[in-house]
């Protein structure tokens, strides 16, 4: 697959080479082994306070319990996420414990320390020749009932992981959209002293 990513400022190419392809390749079966790196990738992320609020719950393609992730996806990413080697839900623990305080309070970061781990879940993936695609198109309500998510937590996404297949084995009006996207310019979310509309 052809990236002609261009960086407007001097980066690593991790940044670049890491996009969401809905293709995966069939073939190729993930273990827990080696999902590992990744999620030891997310588990140095940043958090406030350190609490590190995040929590995975994985399935792999091959193994019993498959379906039943599957049919936490909403049909559309159920139609190719199915053929991801694994799939991982994403909480966040909604309270905090911070070091000056006995009870639990709530959490104003935690989605965004959760983004961060699976930020560098994502980065970790591509060092190990793996692709990435998160995703919001889930049922959140039988998310939280099957996998038993806890009144704390908040459900966040899900993560599709594996290697990357052939667009051809998309449907048709995905195929051409399979390929790595653009971004805004630096200058429509960052600015000196102030905030962007």
């Amino acid at each position: 697959m052809s990236n002609e990513r261009i960086a407007d400022a001097p980066i690593d190419s991790q940044f670049l080479d890491r996009w969401s392809p809905r293709a995966f390749d069939t073939s190729f079966t993930l273990t827990e082994v080696g999902l590992a790196p990744l999620f030891e990738a997310a588990r140095w992320a940043p958090s406030a306070f350190n609490w590190q609020p995040w929590r995975f719950a994985f399935a792999l393609r091959q193994e019993p319990g498959w379906a039943d992730f599957v049919d936490l996806l909403m049909p559309f990413n159920a139609m190719w996420a199915k053929n991801a080697s694994a799939l991982i839900f994403v909480t966040s623990e909604t309270q905090i414990k911070k070091p000056m305080d006995e009870e639990l309070s709530p959490s104003h970061s935690h989605a965004f320390d959760t983004g961060a781990a699976c930020a560098l879940l994502a980065l970790q993936a591509r060092r190990e020749g793996l692709y990435t695609h998160t995703l919001n198109g889930i049922h959140m309500d039988r998310v939280k009932t099957r996998l038993g998510v806890p009144a704390t937590q908040r459900v966040e996404a899900a993560i599709a992981v594996g290697k990357l297949g052939d667009r051809a084995s998309l449907p048709e009006r995905l195929q051409a959209r399979e390929t790595p996207s653009s971004r805004k310019p630096v200058a429509e979310f960052a600015a000196r002293a102030r905030l962007q509309d």
